[in-house]
């Protein structure tokens, strides 16, 4: 009987290597195996993945052991513990996108009636963004200038609703409220999903609601695509960072990948030639640009870290002005690219 968490930890031992490359980039191959230091990826040789046959057995292909404290596995357990990731399918999702499989790979089977599309689907997605309206003049413009962010009007990446069905876990009834809506579409640009910030009546700040953002539809390896980009591309974790990178240095190409676990399975465009990485500063965050950069490095895309003075770019925006970030960016963004992007 197929199995598709069988198949996918068979084509991940297929791939191992660059499994490793991507989730345990300080170590490196050491003949039949990558040597690193433990499952947290420090430095050292502790930990060992097979990287070659046979196919099956104790030693087999895609299998790990720590010899420091006895533990050992198979490549989904590592990817597991350098994501964070705790639901099953969603960490089948991840293994999905680092093999290029972005659907699930199913045998075939009798097509069912069509059912009524549940309201996760992106054709949901693209009716709520279709009833939203352009942000400029509205409470969500209000939000963005809240955050600091005086251009978010001016892509139309983003939308405003004013009656956005929101409901708190554990409550039975949904309540309409205002909210900024973001579109996340894929590399053909058709949108296949949407990001859901719940906002305050009066628009400054969030709603006082414990789920304050929510999304839709198919995210993983999608982007919300705020700027248009070239061979040059900056990416991101949340909507506000990678505006605030625009509002201090306008007219970069920016993606907002919406979270730490999305940013590491961003599928990068055709085309590209530089990347740079815009991270938060906490564990998830680096963790992400670890795999995004070991993605682009081996798809021959050269990589820089962007990094903030506190906690992501907006913190610094907020506290400094855009011409202190300006500035700070300046030093960072590499000098084949200073001119064309900071003018």
């Amino acid at each position: 009987m197929y199995s598709e968490t069988e198949d996918v930890i068979r084509a991940l031992a297929e791939n191992a290597e660059s499994v490793c490359r991507a989730y345990l980039p300080a170590g490196r191959r050491e003949g039949s195996y990558w040597i690193v230091g433990d499952l947290q990826n420090n430095p050292g040789r502790s930990l060992f993945v097979r990287l070659t046959e046979p196919a099956s057995g104790p030693g087999a292909r895609g299998k790990w052991q720590d010899a420091a404290v006895g533990l050992h596995g198979d490549l989904l357990d590592i990817i597991r513990e350098r994501t964070g990731i705790s639901r099953f399918p969603d960490l089948l999702a991840e293994a999905r996108a680092h093999l290029g499989r972005p659907q699930p790979v199913l045998p075939n089977r009798s097509v069912p009636k069509k059912a009524k599309a549940p309201g996760g689907t992106p054709a949901a997605a693209a009716r709520l963004f279709a009833a939203s309206v352009p942000v400029a003049g509205t409470l969500a413009d209000t939000y963005l200038r809240s955050r600091g962010i005086t251009q978010g009007g001016m892509t139309s990446a983003l939308r405003f609703h004013p009656k956005c069905w929101h409901r708190d876990e554990g409550q039975t009834r949904s309540i309409p409220r205002p909210a900024l809506i973001a579109a996340v579409t894929d590399g053909a640009g058709a949108l296949q999903g949407v990001h859901r910030t719940w906002l305050a009546h009066d628009g400054e700040g969030k709603a006082a609601v414990k789920t304050q953002r929510r999304a839709m539809g198919h995210l993983l390896g999608n982007a919300v695509r705020l700027t248009q980009h070239d061979d040059i591309l900056v990416i991101g974790e949340g909507i506000e960072t990678m505006l605030s990178l625009v509002e201090a240095v306008s007219g970069l190409p920016v993606w907002a990948a919406l979270s730490s676990g999305h940013l590491g399975a961003v599928l990068l465009p055709e085309g590209v030639q530089r990347l740079y990485i815009a991270i938060d500063r906490d564990p998830a965050g680096k963790r992400a640009a670890e795999r995004l950069s070991a993605r682009a490095l081996d798809a021959g895309i050269a990589v820089r870290v962007l990094e903030p003075r506190l906690g992501d770019f907006n913190d610094d925006l907020r506290a400094n002005g855009k011409e202190a970030l300006r500035l700070h960016l300046t030093g960072q963004i590499g000098l084949e690219d200073r001119q064309r992007l900071l003018g």
